[in-house]
């Protein structure tokens, strides 16, 4: 009796155990930045550690920098649809027309200077508007960053006028608009290809943000970093934190659960903070190496506001004619932003 008592436990713990290690998985997300930078450091990581805490370890998130795991950073959304990275960071507006909605959240002026508050807004604004455009995906946040700021070779930007003939990367089409507006030339590039662009003289510059700029070694790059008056962002861009959806479907439901509650709003807000931090630590970075920063007048701020504000017109015109509703896109936005909520840090 003591026997079978024995070997029925014994088959019991190796089936119990068989089970769980079956439930075990292990996720792999990829992004394309520096490990040391902002996001990774204070959102994407902490993530990553959250989620094998909640899980008591049964999910384990493996974070590749570069895109160590193949593709280039415009194509990460396909990358994780298609299955080639279980989850990954996207910024939709490197694939120009693909995502058109998500634009209006990168409009010129739209956000506030704090990433968590217009990541607050763009998860709001993507519940409305985007999912259907990221349905072939498991969207788990949406988020902005923190301020853009004009980083160049040479002095601080001081007037409108200061920008003619300048070559400045763009991270998106609603940045390069606007600079083409201030007499700029734009030229679209992901973060990645930035620095050897400046090295090379591609380009006199770039608008990115305070938090990117020591990762890409913009206080060697570049001699100065220019941001606007006020509390609203020169532009901004927007990026979504995403996994597989067959992979996230093949998940038990108490694995579901985690990944759930370590979602939407709440990490949303996250990401954005991440960005709030970043940019404390890469603004101190490039004033300790002597690099000018500067903050152009009121009067200034105005004037390209007003241009801004041609480029939003022109924006809504343009994707109504594309079947969108330009005006409420924009509305609500702004509206989303307005609101200002932010989650209890």
């Amino acid at each position: 009796m003591t026997f079978l008592k024995t070997t029925t436990f014994a088959l019991f713990t190796m089936a119990s155990a068989s089970t769980a290690f079956a439930q075990d998985v292990t996720l792999r997300f990829q992004h394309f930045v520096s490990p040391k930078s902002a996001n990774p450091t204070y959102f994407m990581q902490p993530w990553a550690d959250k989620i094998e805490k909640d899980s008591d370890g049964r999910i384990k998130v493996e974070l590749y920098p570069f895109m160590q795991l193949g593709g280039k950073a415009p194509n990460q959304y396909d990358l994780i649809r298609d299955g080639a990275v279980d989850g990954g960071w996207v910024i939709p507006g490197y694939q120009p027309g693909r995502f058109p909605e998500a634009e209006a959240m990168e409009l010129p002026f739209m956000t506030t200077k704090s990433g968590e508050a217009a990541s607050v807004a763009a998860w709001k604004f993507t519940q409305k508007y985007l999912m259907d455009d990221f349905k072939d995906v498991h969207l788990i946040a949406a988020h902005m960053h923190g301020p853009g700021i004009v980083h160049k070779k040479g002095p601080s930007i001081k007037t409108v006028e200061d920008f003619n003939g300048l070559k400045l990367r763009g991270p998106s089409r609603p940045a390069t608009l606007l600079l083409d507006k201030m007499g700029a030339t734009p030229i679209g590039m992901p973060v990645p290809a930035f620095p050897e662009a400046l090295s090379k003289g591609v380009v006199d510059g770039g608008v990115i943000t305070w938090e990117m700029s020591p990762s890409l070694k913009l206080d060697e790059l570049t001699d100065s970093h220019t941001d606007v008056a006020g509390d609203q962002a020169l532009y901004n861009l927007y990026f979504i934190w995403a996994m597989n959806k067959d992979k996230y479907d093949s998940l038990p439901a108490d694995l579901k659960a985690i990944i759930d509650a370590n979602s939407g709003e709440f990490a949303s807000a996250w990401a954005g903070r991440a960005h709030d931090e970043g940019d404390v630590v890469g603004k101190q970075v490039m004033t300790a190496d002597g690099n000018e920063i500067g903050v152009l007048s009121e009067e200034e701020t105005a004037r390209i506001m007003a241009l801004g504000e041609e480029v939003t017109a022109e924006w809504i015109v343009e994707a109504t004619e594309k079947g969108l509703d330009g005006a409420a896109l924009v509305e609500d936005a702004r509206g989303f932003v307005a609101e200002g909520q932010l989650l209890p840090k």
